[in-house]
C-alpha cells in the first residue's frame, strides 16, 4: 500500500494511553484501602472515556 501511513492513528493511541495512565493514578490515589477498591480503580481507569463521552453528549441535549 504505497502512500499509506498510520501516523495519525498512532498519535491518537498515545493520547488515549496517557489519559488512561493518568486516570489510573487519579483513581488509585483516591481508592480506599482494600484489594477490591484498587481493582475497581484499575477498571475505572480503562472505561473513564465512555463516561466522559456520555456526559458530553448528555450536555448537548
Amino acid at each position: 500500500m504505497a502512500g499509506s501511513s498510520g501516523g495519525g492513528a498512532a498519535g491518537g493511541g498515545a493520547i488515549y494511553g496517557l489519559g488512561v495512565f493518568g486516570a489510573w493514578v487519579y483513581f488509585w490515589k483516591d481508592a480506599p484501602d482494600g484489594f477490591w477498591w484498587h481493582v475497581l480503580a484499575v477498571l475505572e481507569g480503562v472505561v473513564w472515556p465512555a463516561f466522559m463521552v456520555y456526559d458530553a453528549f448528555s450536555a448537548l441535549d
